[in-house]
C-alpha cells in the first residue's frame, strides 16, 4: 500500500484513520482499538502522520516517532476549517490529513516526557493554589455571617484565624468554633502543599541549565523558568521572538480593514497560565524599576508616565518572552541592556 500521508482522529478508545497516496487519491479508511493502533502503524512504510494537539496527543506522537513515522501535532482550531460537511470521526481524519499538507500550517512542537513532568508539577501546583483561595474565600464568608469581616489576602487571615479562636469576647459560638478550627487545619494542608511543590519547581529550576539561564531575565524567576521550559522547549517552533509573544497572546489583537490598520488590546491567545505569570513576574520588576537608573528601569519609568501601569507590565511582559525566546532558541545568555554586545 503506497500511503503518502495519513490524518488520525484521537479519541480515548475508537481511533479513525484516513490515508492518501502520492496522487493524493484516498487509499485508507479505517477504524481502529486502541490496543491495534501501534500494532498496525508498525506495519506500515514511513510516512507523514497529522494529529491534533489534545489529551494524550504528545504520547501518541512520541510512539509513532519511535516506529520511524515523521508525525506533526496542529491545533485544533486550524483543522476546522478543513471539515467537511457534518462533524464525525471519519471527516475529522480527513481534516487532519488536509491540514497537515497545508504548506503554511503553523503546527506544535512534540513535548518530552521531561517536559510533561514539569508541566504536571505546573498544572498541580495551579489547582492547589485554586483550591486554597477557595478555603480562604469560604471561612470569609461564613464569618462575615457572624459579623466578623477579615481583609482579603491570605497573609491577613492566616493571622487573624488564631486570634478569633482564642478571643472568647467574640460572637461565635462553640460549635463554629470547632468548624473553624477544622478550616484552619485544611489551609495550612494547603499550604504545606503549595510550599512543597514550590521547593520542587525550584530544584527543577536550578538542576535544569534552561531554566538557570532563562532565570538570568529579570522578572523571570524558577516557577516562569520551569513553565517556559515544559511550554516551549527549544523554542525553535518559533521564526522570531515576536511570534512567541503573539502565541502567548501579549501582542495587539487587529481589526485592519481597507488598508485602515487598527490595533486594539492584547489577544489574550495562548497559553493563559503562562501568561499570567509573565506579567505578574513583570509587575514585581515595575514595582522596583523606580529605584534603578539602568536602561530598562529609564524605559519602564518613561512608559509609566506615558501609560498606564498595567499597560506598561504587559510591555515588559512582551519584551521578556521575546528575551526568552532569543535565550532558548540560540542557547546564549542573557546580556543585560548596559552591557554592549
Amino acid at each position: 500500500m503506497n500511503i503518502k500521508r495519513i490524518g488520525i482522529d484521537l479519541a480515548k478508545q475508537v481511533f479513525q484513520v484516513h490515508g492518501v497516496d502520492n496522487q493524493e487519491k484516498v487509499v485508507l479508511r479505517k477504524q481502529l482499538r486502541r490496543a491495534q493502533l501501534l500494532d498496525y502503524f508498525k506495519k506500515l512504510p514511513p510516512c507523514l502522520i497529522g494529529l491534533e494537539a489534545c489529551g494524550g496527543s504528545h504520547y501518541w506522537a512520541r510512539e509513532l516517532q519511535k516506529q520511524g513515522h515523521t508525525v506533526k501535532l496542529m491545533a485544533p482550531q486550524f483543522v476546522k476549517p478543513y471539515v467537511k460537511s457534518h462533524k464525525n470521526d471519519a471527516n475529522d481524519a480527513e481534516a487532519i490529513c488536509e491540514a497537515v499538507a497545508r504548506p503554511n500550517m503553523r503546527f506544535v512542537a512534540i513535548k518530552t516526557i521531561a517536559q510533561q513532568d514539569i508541566q504536571a508539577i505546573h498544572r498541580i501546583r495551579s489547582e492547589v493554589v485554586r483550591q486554597r483561595t477557595a478555603k480562604v474565600n469560604q471561612i470569609r464568608g461564613l464569618l462575615a455571617e457572624y459579623g466578623i469581616v477579615v481583609g482579603r489576602r491570605v497573609e491577613v487571615l492566616r493571622k487573624a484565624l488564631p486570634q478569633l479562636l482564642e478571643d472568647a469576647e467574640n460572637s461565635l459560638t462553640v460549635d463554629f468554633r470547632m468548624l473553624l478550627e477544622g478550616l484552619q487545619q485544611d489551609l495550612v494542608a494547603l499550604d504545606e502543599r503549595v510550599d512543597d511543590l514550590d521547593k520542587k519547581i525550584k530544584s527543577l529550576a536550578n538542576d535544569n541549565p534552561t531554566a538557570k539561564r532563562l532565570q538570568q531575565i529579570p522578572g523571570i524567576g524558577p516557577t516562569i523558568a520551569t513553565a517556559l521550559v515544559c511550554a516551549i522547549g527549544d523554542g525553535k517552533q518559533f521564526k522570531r521572538g515576536r511570534d512567541m509573544a503573539a502565541w502567548l497572546g501579549l501582542t495587539p489583537r487587529q481589526h485592519s480593514s481597507g488598508g485602515k490598520d487598527r490595533l486594539l488590546g492584547i489577544s489574550k491567545r495562548g497559553d493563559v497560565y503562562l501568561r499570567t505569570l509573565l506579567i505578574h513576574g513583570a509587575r514585581s520588576v515595575l514595582n522596583v524599576a523606580g529605584k534603578k537608573d539602568d536602561p530598562r528601569s529609564r524605559w519602564l519609568n518613561s512608559l509609566c508616565g506615558r501609560r498606564n501601569k498595567n499597560i506598561a507590565a504587559v510591555a515588559l511582559a512582551n519584551k521578556n518572552a521575546r528575551i526568552a525566546w532569543a535565550l532558548l532558541s540560540k542557547e546564549t545568555d542573557y546580556l543585560p541592556e548596559s552591557e554592549p554586545a
